[in-house]
């Protein structure tokens, strides 16, 4: 049996409808395992956009400072492997062999089999334990109360900012979903969250207050950025002249973020240098996330996949790109809000290349999205967009991308829509995935 044993099939097995939220599982599972999230000191973090990015930069924020750190991510972009990585380095495959058989062995011992995600927390937890992580950044996989990730005991935690998405399964208000993220709260641990809506600031106070934890929100306003070609550098409150490699005009706010879960972690008894800080966030490379891969023309490679998301890539591109005149290629799932999606980036489109995800059940069809874009379009009153279908991911990027050539040094293509579309663009336009 063990010969004939894929990790990564096993775990990623199930289909995404086949949500089962609930920590007894994984309680009962990492109880056979030793209790591994009881070893390295964790961050634990949610919220709907740039969890991730606030995960990696304050990972690399860690790193930077001494700490052998893990960080556990999703989904992932390239390979599997890269969703648990210690030190920014993604679990080998034999390591992901030895600890997925683990899991499998305590697992299959029980009545109640857990989920896929399931599997993969408990995987991630065991192996940060094994190779001594001294800290952990743990990232949210959906929601938060009862997201599997929730069976750990933090230092602190962080809430990124909420908006409505998976409405199917958290709720269809931004209150009903930060009542979810919110749950990641306990009590006395403190928590950093970045500036929400009323309802959902509202609905993280109550239960912070509830559980007696203390609530931080950065100061925002005092973030100083500009952009220098195609990048951003930002000073925040003492920490001056950081040069992202992170192009996004929100990645300062991700940032801060990271820069103020460094000040409490301080308070919990790590040493963390403001050197460390900007090191570990001028370090920091996250793919997928407004992504310069090509000049002359630009290319842009963003996983936006909401409508939070496609209105931060607008603003991005604006400030960037204001002349507009963007050719885009985009894939979107059906379940996403894609209409809103479409009004958001639009009014900066020159052309529109439609395509649809290989593979994937939940993949809106070209044909309907290229539907969706005339539609918009019309509703917006703007002008005839040159609309195409194309029949995969990656010939609609390498159309982008040529289609913007032609349109000389002010060339701009972004391909965007989803994260889960990103290898398939990365492999068409033939990016080197290790700079």
């Amino acid at each position: 049996m063990t010969e004939e044993f894929d990790p990564k099939v096993y775990l990623q097995q199930g289909a995404w409808r086949d949500v089962r939220l609930g920590l007894h599982r994984t309680e009962e599972l990492l109880e056979r395992l030793g209790r591994p999230q009881d070893g390295p000191r964790i961050i634990h973090v949610a919220g709907t956009n740039g969890k991730g990015s606030t995960c990696a930069f304050l990972a690399g924020i860690l790193q930077a400072a001494g700490y052998k750190t893990g960080l556990f991510t999703s989904p992932y972009i390239l390979r599997f492997n890269e969703r648990v990585q210690v030190n920014r380095q993604d679990i080998s495959d034999e390591d992901l062999y030895a600890v997925a058989c683990e899991v499998r062995d305590a697992a299959e011992a029980m009545d109640e089999h857990p989920t896929a995600f399931e599997l993969i927390t408990a995987v991630a937890l065991l192996h940060f334990a094994r190779v001594g992580c001294d800290a952990v950044v743990l990232e949210v996989g959906l929601g938060g109360r009862l997201d599997s990730t929730n069976v750990v005991n933090p230092v602190a935690c962080a809430i990124a900012p909420i908006s409505l998405d998976h409405t199917h399964v958290l709720g269809g208000t931004v209150a009903k979903i930060a009542a979810e993220k919110a749950g990641i709260i306990k009590p006395g641990v403190p928590v950093v969250c970045a500036a929400q809506s009323d309802d959902a600031m509202t609905v993280v106070r109550d239960r912070a207050r509830e559980v007696g934890a203390p609530v931080m929100v950065p100061r925002f306003g005092r973030i100083h950025a500009r952009t220098e070609g195609l990048q951003q550098v930002f000073s925040y409150d003492g920490i001056t002249d950081v040069h992202l490699r992170l192009a996004g005009v929100y990645q300062p706010s991700n940032a801060v973020m990271a820069i103020e879960l460094a000040r409490l972690l301080r308070t919990r008894g790590f040493d963390i240098s403001d050197e460390a800080i900007k090191q570990g966030l001028e370090s920091t490379r996250w793919p997928g996330r407004f992504e310069v891969v090509g000049e002359n023309p630009a290319v842009i490679v963003d996983g936006g996949h909401n409508e939070q998301g496609a209105r931060a890539l607008a603003s991005s591109l604006q400030e960037y790109f204001p002349q507009g005149g963007v050719t885009f290629s985009m894939s979107v799932l059906r379940d996403k809000n894609y209409r809103a999606m479409l009004a958001d980036v639009l009014p900066l489109a020159k052309r529109f290349f439609c395509c649809e995800q290989a593979d994937n059940e939940r993949a809106l069809s070209a044909a309907d999205l290229a539907d969706a874009v005339h539609q918009v379009a019309d509703e917006l009153g703007l002008a005839a967009l040159d609309v195409r279908v194309c029949p995969n991911v990656g010939d609609a990027a390498r159309a982008a991308r040529d289609a913007a050539a032609s349109d000389g040094e002010k060339g701009v293509a972004c391909c965007f829509g989803s994260l889960y579309a990103v290898h398939d663009i990365y492999e068409a336009l033939g990016v080197n995935t290790n700079a």
